[in-house]
């Protein structure tokens, strides 16, 4: 069945047996207002011996809502100098769409094609797994703008479903992917009442999320505009993106600084050596406990570097809550603050490869010179190089980002794909909550039973976008 709205007939209608009837979506704010009072209500639905597709014993309530923070590592794979010849990307290719097909086979380079696929498996996966539909019925569109808009999962007619959003990013072969897992299976009192949400992926609160993903070695034209007009001409290039406040912090702020042995010094440990902006001098320090350190002032450019990118993907992250990415004309009344660059993986005998590193979710968000209180963010750090930020707002009560996972294609991802290509994946439930057998989704003929309403216009809320809908 469509995840509409069920009502039940009333008690005279009841006595007469009168059939089910299905209501199409609220299409109005007058008829949304009352939707939001009857999802409180007790409802009693007639449950007939001849149709055993209730559980009528008390159960738990379902799962709260979770949210998902994968990482795929596509450094290493689809080996080959094009996405066609590519070992294995064919068998990849086929368990994604036409268009998915064509975006990633038009990629000029292999490193971005292996990207472009490693996001299209993920979305997919992360769809079949929440909605518990086989992999092949996976729909995916764009809300708002059919080109720029935020992906989102769709029904057979294109509408987006609710109780559901995601985000991908990728950067240097990594790519990753947040989700949120909203939708609750109904529950039923003794009587076959509904207790509790009448739609299977309908929430009252919904919920963003966004992430992003940077890779803080790619210094190189960095370096060239640092040598000719210091790092804080630098950091001034991006006067539209960050404000006063946050570029000062970018220039003058420093996590710590790790030296060639890898030891660190703290920001209070440079003194005013903080105020430096050039590259390839030499700074001598005394610390507070009498220790000399001598080391080049590059060091300490690339962990301002480091704090610079710690901002852009904290600010990348939240914009893309909404998917506005960097065209939000709010961009510099968008502010962080208590802001510190996590430190990266590291490992013994110095290898960092597939090593994570620290998290940090203490930053502080405003937004026109108010605390946003609806949201939260962390940054995990991923090897030497990167930083991974996840967002998310709305309904977050309960609520925590977990830390990122590392799939493994072949197993987690390639065999998921192949086992549920055309059969329902099961999803784990609380103890003692009825199966999906047992519940309104699977209800076998009984549509035969409902009397379907002629087609009216929808509510309009379905072509907006995350940010507008949020308004609406």
């Amino acid at each position: 069945m469509s995840s509409t709205t069920i009502t039940t007939t009333s008690a005279a209608a009841a006595a007469t047996n009168q059939p089910f009837k299905t209501l199409v979506s609220p299409i109005s704010p007058v008829v949304a207002k009352m939707k939001e009072q009857f999802l409180s209500l007790d409802i009693p639905l007639q449950v007939s011996k001849k149709m055993p597709y209730f559980d009528a014993k008390p159960v738990a309530p379902s799962s709260p809502p979770e949210i998902t923070c994968w990482l795929l590592d596509t450094r290493t794979l689809w080996k080959g100098d094009n996405i066609f010849s590519a070992e294995g990307a064919a068998q990849a290719l086929s368990l994604i769409s036409l268009s998915e097909q064509n975006t990633c086979t038009t990629k000029m380079f292999v490193a971005d094609a292996r990207m472009s696929l490693g996001s299209a498996l993920l979305k997919r996966l992360f769809i079949s797994k929440t909605l518990g539909i086989p992999w092949k019925d996976v729909k995916i569109a764009r809300k708002g703008n059919e080109k720029h808009g935020k992906p989102c999962a769709v029904d057979d007619i294109g509408r987006p479903i609710g109780g559901i959003d995601f985000n991908v990013s990728h950067q240097n072969g990594l790519v990753t992917l947040i989700g949120w897992d909203g939708r609750q299976q109904q529950r039923y009192s003794s009587t076959g009442s509904i207790q509790g949400l009448l739609s299977p992926g309908m929430k009252r609160d919904d919920v963003m999320v966004g992430v992003d993903i940077v890779c803080v070695n790619e210094r190189d034209s960095a370096h060239t505009t640092i040598d000719m007009e210091g790092f804080d001409g630098w950091v001034d290039i991006y006067d539209s993106v960050f404000s006063e406040e946050e570029r000062w912090s970018m220039k003058y702020d420093v996590d710590a600084v790790t030296l060639l042995d890898g030891s660190q010094l703290r920001g209070h440990d440079l003194g005013r050596h903080d105020r430096c902006i050039s590259r390839h001098k030499d700074l001598n320090i005394t610390t507070q406990t009498g220790k000399d350190f001598t080391f080049s002032s590059e060091l300490l450019i690339d962990a301002k570097l480091r704090r610079f990118y710690t901002y852009f993907c904290y600010k990348e992250a939240y914009i893309k809550l909404a998917g506005e990415a960097l065209l939000a004309p709010w961009l510099r009344q968008l502010e962080f603050f208590n802001v510190r660059s996590p430190r990266p993986g590291t490992q013994a005998r110095c290898s960092t490869h597939g090593t994570w590193g620290e998290e940090v979710d203490n930053v502080e968000v405003k937004l026109h010179g108010r605390h946003v209180d609806d949201v939260k963010m962390k940054i995990q750090a991923f090897e030497e190089d990167f930083m991974l930020s996840a967002a998310i707002q709305g309904a977050i009560q309960g609520l925590k980002i977990p830390a990122f996972h590392t799939l493994d294609l072949d197993s987690e991802v390639m065999a998921f794909a192949f086992d549920h290509l055309d059969e329902k994946p099961l999803k784990e439930e609380p103890p003692q909550a009825p199966s999906r057998t047992d519940s309104v989704m699977n209800m076998g003929n009984m549509d035969a039973q409902i009397e379907r309403l002629p087609e009216v216009n929808r509510c309009p809320e379905a072509l907006l976008s995350p940010w507008e809908s949020r308004y609406w």
